[in-house]
């Protein structure tokens, strides 16, 4: 029998009896180590419940066997982030016992324990000239440090994406706390000054562990110059934390160098206009208007060069975005968004962000599965440490297919380079949701609640939750806070409604019905939204004409129709069957 076994992105240990997740050793109770050893000893057969017993526990020994075997394989399933009802590893036979589902593959004996990467944090720079109009250079200066480490040694070297960079921006907090929230290695702190045709940065390298400093260092160019000594700054701290650490075969090869150095633009004004619409969309919310900030910053950009990948790629997810939470009518958003999607694509071919949200308007525009799965796979490929890439895979592609299991890892993966990220936190909330793990969606909608306290989506979802477990009350009052901090958003109104009629609440729910009907009347409302309440209140029939409408308007709060719990009824009904064969999900 091999000592040494991999399993979708894990290893194990037998011999040593160590579990690790993409190189990371994870903690495991005996118990559970031994239930996950005997079932990948002979993966794909039945192990009964009696060869667990006698494997785990010698005759004559009296256990509460039962509950102690169940809260094993629960604990295991917690440690693979595994669903009962949606197994991707460990499958049930109910009263007879579990089989191992995944592949699994032999390692060398002698293989050493994986490798980690190095974890590196960008804080936003500090903007040192005093002119607050120069605010948005110094987080340009600081996004694009971070895209071009991120280019660089990505086997060793894992870089914080910006999202979770600039949660710290105007914050004082202790390296030693950073590195402890984010389990981080090593923190780049740095301050710009541009003035006078030109720019001056300060950067230094500290160690999170024990604030050593590694590497400091003063730059000051010409203006123009402004990309390279980007390209140069991330060069130098590479390789010195590559010296520092002494990690083998840690190395920038030529060709991660010639990637990481391509300029995104020529134009710094068309950078910064960039730089500026990138905020306003990472804080964009149902109800928001931020959006007609980003957009207006973004086609500045363009203005400015019409060239300028990155800012097509930026449009092209807002449009995404606008069109998935109902800000704009689906099909006139990605009609619009799939132009910039192509057009980024166009520019630069090489793109993993651009080619994963062209595959979204494939399957937004057309339901075109085949197309989508292998357009995600190509941007995964290209780039597979990317959390946008990550985060569409596991939404576009993972998500509508009920495949809930591998998206919440694919969600993980991306939080491990985007851990503040406030929409992958929301994402993995609505898999959990989905995966009908009630639990976890209350736990990730209160963190999204403190990273975000104004967004209708924590308070959303913490209801959902709570609707789940019983907790009717309590979830009505969150999800009228969601409608209140959206601004009445149809979106939210419809999870109102579906909820309280759920819960007993029939008079309130025919209300919000019969505001979503007069909303309509004059403004675009996700058909989706209506039926959730028809479904509510038990309107099957009233139902189904919305739902119908739903799919044919690319609503996109039908691409979880595999997976909604509140769907149970009604998915023996053949117009349920006839939705599914509209989406091209069933034959």
């Amino acid at each position: 029998m091999p000592t040494r076994l991999r399993f979708d992105c894990f290893e194990v240990d037998l011999t040593a009896r160590e579990f690790y997740k993409r190189g990371t050793k994870v903690p495991l109770r005996d118990q559970a180590f031994q239930v996950l050893a005997a079932l990948l000893e002979c993966p794909g057969q039945l192990v009964t419940r009696d060869d667990l017993r006698r494997r785990l526990w010698p005759d004559g020994v009296f256990v509460d066997f039962d509950n102690i075997l169940n809260s094993s394989i629960a604990r295991l399933r917690d440690a693979l982030h595994d669903s009962a009802d949606h197994p991707r590893f460990i499958e049930t036979l109910p009263r007879r016992g579990y089989r191992f589902i995944a592949p699994v593959s032999e390692l060398p004996a002698a293989a050493a324990a994986p490798a980690k990467r190095v974890r590196l944090l960008v804080l936003p720079f500090v903007n040192s000239s005093g002119d607050p109009a120069q605010e948005f250079f110094s987080d340009a200066m600081t996004d694009d440090v971070i895209t071009e480490l991120a280019a660089l040694a990505p086997g060793d070297l894992a870089v914080m994406a910006r999202t979770t960079a600039m949660r710290y921006k105007g914050r004082k907090t202790d390296v030693a706390q950073i590195g402890r929230e984010l389990h981080v290695d090593y923190i780049v702190e740095g301050g710009v000054r541009r003035g006078h045709g030109r720019i001056s940065v300060n950067v230094q390298v500290v160690r999170a562990g024990d604030h050593e400093h590694v590497f400091a260092k003063r730059y000051d160019e010409d203006s123009t110059e402004v990309f390279s000594l980007q390209g140069r700054i991330a060069h130098e701290i590479a390789d010195h934390i590559g010296a520092v650490t002494g990690i083998q075969g840690f190395r920038v090869g030529a060709t991660d160098r010639d990637r990481a150095t391509r300029r995104p633009t020529e134009d710094v004004m068309a950078y910064n206009e960039y730089v500026q619409g990138l905020h306003f969309l990472d804080h964009l919310g149902a109800g928001s208007r931020g959006h007609e900030t980003a957009k207006a910053h973004l086609e500045k950009a363009l203005e400015c060069d019409s060239e300028f990948a990155l800012a097509h790629e930026a449009l092209a997810q807002m449009y995404w975005v606008l069109g998935y939470i109902g800000l704009m009518p689906p099909k006139d958003a990605f009609a619009a968004g799939i132009l910039h999607a192509v057009r980024a694509l166009e520019i630069d071919n090489t793109s993993a962000e651009a080619r994963a949200l062209v595959a979204q308007y494939y399957k937004q525009l057309d339901y075109n599965w085949p197309e989508i799965e292998r357009e995600l796979a190509r941007a995964l490929e290209l780039n597979p440490s990317s959390p946008l890439v990550r985060m569409l895979h596991a939404v576009g592609w993972l998500m509508p297919q009920g495949r809930l299991g591998e998206a919440i890892v694919e969600l993980e993966r991306a939080l491990e380079r985007d851990p503040l990220s406030f929409r992958l936190h929301f994402w993995l909330a609505i898999m959990h949701s989905l995966a009908r793990e009630a639990a976890r969606v209350v736990s990730r909608a209160r963190v999204m609640i403190e990273l975000a306290p104004a967004s209708p989506y924590g308070p959303w979802l913490l209801g959902v939750g709570l609707s789940r477990q019983g907790l009717f009350d309590e979830a009505f009052e969150s999800l009228r806070r969601a409608v209140d901090l959206s601004g009445g958003s149809a979106l939210m109104l419809g999870w109102l409604g579906l909820i309280l009629g759920a819960g007993g609440k029939v008079d309130e729910s025919r209300g919000v019905l019969e505001r979503l009907e007069a909303m309509n009347r004059t403004t675009y409302v996700p058909p989706a939204s209506i039926a959730w309440v028809h479904l509510g209140l038990r309107d099957v029939d009233r139902a189904f004409e919305w739902l119908d409408r739903a799919v044919d308007a690319r609503d996109q709060l039908m691409m979880p129709i595999k997976s909604y719990v509140f769907f149970d009824p009604i998915r023996n009904d053949p117009r349920f069957h006839a939705l599914l064969r509209k989406m091209r999900l069933e034959p």
